[in-house]
């Protein structure tokens, strides 16, 4: 708006055009005003659909619970007369009133009293626990309806925001002007104002209109529309409001978790990783700035990233799929808001990509990939400008960091890739990390084989803590083991603060080798270790491998069900066979020599795929970093060395965002090397579950091992001898191939 006017000009709109621009400009500005409540408003609406949904599942559970149940609930003494003869469900009795009971023979009035003030105690206490699911396979018009509200309350909270900056901007402009341009609104209150107040109107009546007709305001006018169709949108057409649900899962449940009662809370305890009562206290303290962040967060999300600001030397390990990458970006908004620059990411090329996309989708944070032909000028511009620098392990070394690099917060992502001190990229990050303001590693599986990898990584960081661990971890009790790692390391687990997700149901898919596979797998035992794991899928005719058929099966009953599937296989040759058997229809095959964005293309073009599909993936290539949401079925072709392996791989399914129960296959041969290697599978993951996880261990599976089997590998289990050569000799020892067995 510039300084001349034309104060001829601004003369002749003296009196009717005047108020009409005058009444533009109040009308913008109760446009403007109604848009910033638009949020507000669909968030009530939003509160209200929720109320109902909970109180109608309240109401339909409590028509389950027979009149008798009230029994249980009142003292000795209360008479229940003819009241179930009338009232036959709890749901009757809380629908009316004392007096209404009275009217059944042999109740009185005390006795009513008390009947009808336990039928509302087990109301309460069943309202409390009910929640809001979604479940795409079963849309109610409910649900529906609730999700149209919540994507317009998401859609209007962004674009308000937007809307925000402009709108401070401008109004006090357009409520000086139009107040100092008020008396030109009439041509009697200019007739009798002295020169210099007539001059002022003009001049502000002049400014007025060029604001109104700038740019400025004309954005101002579009932005506030724009918000408010979007707050009336919430009646879109029931398919769109899925889809949408579908492709933001994560973040819609997020925005419905803010209103209570709506998604059951996390056990405070579970949600705080068990840290004792005064840490937590003083992480709550921490007042988290969210300014540089554009998604909601959980509540356990809160806490992990106070933690991290906190503690500032921290794992935080919490179990796949919980937004671990969420946490430490919202650990570095938080950062940037309060003054600091520049924050590292290392992590497996695989999912560089991913990072950077992340940084985007999440946060106002600018966003460099360290990585590539031109890291080295990336670099230079990360350390003069600031922003995530999103680097690999293999890169980091060789990047021209200046010695006084100032990095604010390291993040170190599947920070158990450097548990090994004595490799290169080991030592890189230690360097690094020992200059950082602040270090944060991301892990859920801190330990993979021994307590000693869990010690490494906290030596990394707190060397202290480290050293005060009994060298061999087991010698000291879990519990005490984890209180003495509480100020270091944090973990979740799904089924402790992701109330709403799906169900994971893992099912064990033992088979019986056929004849052609039993003549391929006695080749493979005196051939190696890894023939003896693709056996199963070696025969010449896939109808002849019982594992190939049972994969089959599984591929065809999914399909039935619209289902999408990720098949998992350590080895290339057993995806090929798979593929083949499938007369490659497949959405592809995600493997080792694939470029890492080229996966992450992959990967979407499976989920915009309209019902079901099959993608195939290494399970090292594509069982870390990579979201696979949009798979419902998982299919582990054979068993792998760690559990962390297969808990990643099914991770990228089951995981915040999934929409739908996941249906895990594990496809397992009976009387073959399976059955060893989930022997030696079952005692590590007891071991994490004592130190790294709280929870009780799970019990071994019976179906994977046979007991007839136990005397006869008794002695090949000597610890001395690697594992691969320990199974190799029981195979070898049960199939009478060894000379000393015959």
């Amino acid at each position: 708006m510039g300084d001349d006017v034309d104060l001829v000009a601004a003369k002749r709109k003296v009196g009717g055009a005047a108020r009409q621009m005058l009444e533009h400009a109040r009308t913008l500005m109760d446009l403007a005003d109604r848009a910033a409540a638009a949020p507000a408003n669909v968030e009530q609406a939003v509160r209200h659909r929720v109320g109902e949904l909970l109180n109608q599942q309240t109401t339909n559970n409590l028509r389950q619970l027979p009149a008798s149940k009230l029994r249980e609930a009142v003292r000795k003494g209360v008479r229940f007369g003819e009241l179930e003869k009338y009232f036959h469900m709890v749901a009757d009795v809380v629908a009316v009133p004392p007096s209404v009971l009275q009217t059944v023979p042999g109740i009185g009035p005390s006795s009513a009293q008390e009947i009808h003030q336990a039928a509302w105690q087990l109301a309460t206490q069943v309202r409390g626990e009910v929640s809001v699911r979604f479940d795409p396979d079963r849309p109610g018009r409910g649900e529906t309806h609730l999700l149209g509200l919540l994507v317009a309350w998401r859609d209007t909270r962004v674009a308000a925001t937007a809307l925000h900056a402009l709108a401070t901007n401008i109004r006090p402009h357009l409520q000086g002007l139009s107040a100092a341009a008020e008396p030109a609104g009439s041509r009697a209150k200019m007739l009798f104002s002295g020169k210099t107040a007539r001059t002022a109107a003009l001049t502000a009546l002049a400014r007025l209109e060029q604001l109104l007709t700038g740019g400025s305001a004309t954005g101002l006018h579009q932005r506030a529309t724009a918000v408010l169709q979007l707050a009336q949108s919430g009646n879109r057409p029931a398919a769109e409001v899925w889809r949408e649900y579908e492709r933001d899962a994560a973040g819609i449940n997020a925005l419905l978790a803010t209103i209570p009662g709506a998604i059951r809370a996390a056990d405070d305890d579970a949600a705080h990783g068990f840290a004792p009562a005064e840490l937590v206290k003083k992480i709550q303290a921490v007042p988290l700035n969210t300014d540089r962040l554009k998604t909601t967060l959980r509540g356990y999300q809160v806490f992990g990233a106070q933690y991290a600001i906190l503690q500032e030397r921290t794992i935080i390990g919490d179990e796949m799929g919980l937004g671990k990458t969420i946490q430490a970006l919202a650990t570095a908004a938080h950062l940037a808001a309060n003054g600091r620059t520049r924050f590292l990411v290392v992590c497996p090329a695989s999912v560089l990509i991913n990072w950077i996309n992340e940084i985007g989708k999440h946060t106002t944070l600018t966003a460099h990939a360290l990585h590539g032909a031109d890291r080295d000028g990336a670099t230079r511009v990360w350390s003069r400008r600031g922003g995530v620098a999103v680097t690999t392990f293999g890169t980091v070394s060789k990047l021209p960091l200046p010695d006084e690099h100032g990095i604010q917060l390291l993040i170190v992502d599947e920070a158990h890739y450097i548990k090994n001190k004595e490799a290169q990229r080991s030592r890189a990050v230690a360097a690094l990390a020992t200059n950082a303001e602040r270090t944060l590693f991301l892990t859920g599986t801190p330990m993979e084989n021994r307590v000693e990898e869990f010690q490494s990584l906290v030596d990394h960081l707190r060397p202290g803590i480290a050293s005060s661990l009994d060298r061999f971890g087991r010698m000291a009790s879990a519990t005490t083991f984890r209180r003495a790692v509480a100020p270091v390391y944090l973990r979740r687990n799904q089924e402790d603060v992701l109330q709403e997700l799906p169900e994971c149901l893992e099912m064990e898919d033992w088979v019986q080798l056929s004849d052609a596979d039993e003549r391929v797998y006695r080749v493979a035992v005196e051939r190696n270790f890894m023939a003896m794991r693709q056996a199963a899928y070696a025969t010449p005719n896939h109808r002849d491998s019982a594992k190939m058929v049972r994969l089959l099966e599984i591929i065809e009953e999914s399909k039935d069900n619209g289902w999408k599937v990720i098949v998992f296989s350590y080895f290339r040759g057993v995806l090929e066979a798979v593929q083949q058997a499938l007369a490659g229809n497949t959405a592809g095959a995600l493997t080792g020599s694939v470029a890492a964005a080229k996966r992450q293309e992959m990967v979407d073009e499976f989920s915009r795929i309209d019902g079901h599909a099959v993608l195939l993936s290494q399970i090292e290539a594509g069982g870390v970093g990579l979201n696979v949401q949009a798979a419902s079925v998982v299919i582990l072709a054979e068993p792998q060395w760690k559990p962390s392996t297969e808990a990643q791989a099914i991770a990228r399914a089951h995981r915040m965002g999934q929409t739908r129960k996941v249906h895990v296959h594990r496809l397992l041969a009976k009387n073959s090397v399976d059955e060893r290697m989930r022997e030696i599978i079952e005692e590590k993951q007891q071991l994490f579950d004592e130190y790294a996880r709280k929870s009780a261990a799970k019990e071994a599976d019976a179906r994977a091992v046979d007991s007839s089997l136990h005397q006869k590998v008794d002695v090949t289990r000597d610890e001395a001898v690697p594992a691969e050569q320990r199974i190799i000799a029981a195979e070898r020892q049960r199939l009478g191939l060894d000379p000393s067995t015959r």
